[in-house]
């Protein structure tokens, strides 16, 4: 099978690898020459262009930061530029692991299907060490049957594949996931804060919070305070990671749907709101879980 990937990124990179690794025929592509170069040297074939990345692709998957970056990629913009839809052969797969709006993944998939192009959207959870383990989760929207097209190929790269529903439902869940990650995130800061403050250990009060009832993921897996978790980035200066203002992102689409389908999400409003705060601060390229500075310097 002939895989074409496009985006790679801290996400995108990593998973591609995952894909040759397993044996797939994989040419990747980014606009970075940076991360073309990177992922080269690690033995990845690298395309001249997009276009010629999905020449020849059974299977084509995206995984790039935002709705405009996948709607111009796949549509074009404004008729001066081709989408790439032009370039795909018929009964290709198109696999979408960004996360973006539902509306656009509609939308593309929808454009995708006039020029008989199959397209599922299947944004991930796990960050970059799922991405490099190969144990990410997919939450996928589309017909069963093309996600069971998608299946050899997604099990190579994650642990958990879900079938959230039709087109779109697999960003929705996605947006859903990352609005509770981002509160959650926040809350497990504040208290931590919270106990240094008040002269606590913070590995100890993050052992015991873990294994009572405000145990969480991030305690578990991406502790927010220096030097508590070895691997989590707060204990490499917040670098690498998933990026607040990727985070930032995904608030302001979980809002978007919230205001459209009239849910309250008062929570994931003030979320949206801290994150916003601490990137105007200068800090939009750290890891989302440096929003404990900006409770930390709150309270000092």
């Amino acid at each position: 099978m002939k895989i074409a990937f496009i985006g790679l990124g801290h996400m995108g990179g990593p998973m591609a690898l995952n894909l040759r690794k397993a044996g797939f025929a994989v040419k990747g592509f980014d606009l970075s020459d940076e991360a073309c170069k990177k992922y080269a040297a690690e033995g990845l074939a690298i395309a001249a262009s997009a276009a010629e990345s999905v020449a020849d692709a059974d299977v084509v998957i995206s995984m790039l930061p935002a709705s405009a970056h996948v709607e111009g990629l796949f549509l074009g913009s404004g008729g001066s530029k081709p989408g790439l839809l032009d370039s795909i052969r018929a009964g290709t797969l198109v696999i979408d692991s960004s996360t973006i709006a539902a509306a656009t993944s509609r939308k593309v998939a929808e454009a995708a299907a006039a020029k008989g192009i199959a397209m599922i959207d299947a944004p991930v959870s796990g960050g970059t060490g799922g991405a490099i383990a190969g144990t990410l989760t997919f939450m996928v929207g589309g017909e069963a049957d093309d996600l069971e097209r998608a299946r050899p190929v997604l099990e190579k790269m994650g642990a958990n594949i879900f079938h959230a529903g039709g087109i779109g439902a697999g960003q929705t869940a996605k947006i859903c996931n990352n609005m509770l990650l981002g509160i959650l995130m926040i809350g497990t800061s504040e208290a931590l804060a919270l106990g240094v403050a008040n002269g606590l250990d913070p590995k100890v009060l993050s052992e015991i919070m873990r294994r009572s009832s405000g145990g969480n993921w991030a305690l578990e897996k991406y502790n927010p305070m220096p030097g508590v978790m070895e691997t989590a980035p707060a204990s490499k200066n917040y670098a690498g990671g998933f990026g607040t203002d990727l985070m930032l992102k995904d608030l302001g689409l979980a809002q978007e749907n919230a205001t459209a389908v009239r849910a309250a999400t008062p929570l994931g409003g003030l979320a949206r709101s801290l994150y916003a705060a601490h990137s105007l601060a200068g800090h939009g390229a750290l890891d989302f879980s440096s929003v404990l500075k900006l409770l930390q310097k709150a309270s000092s």
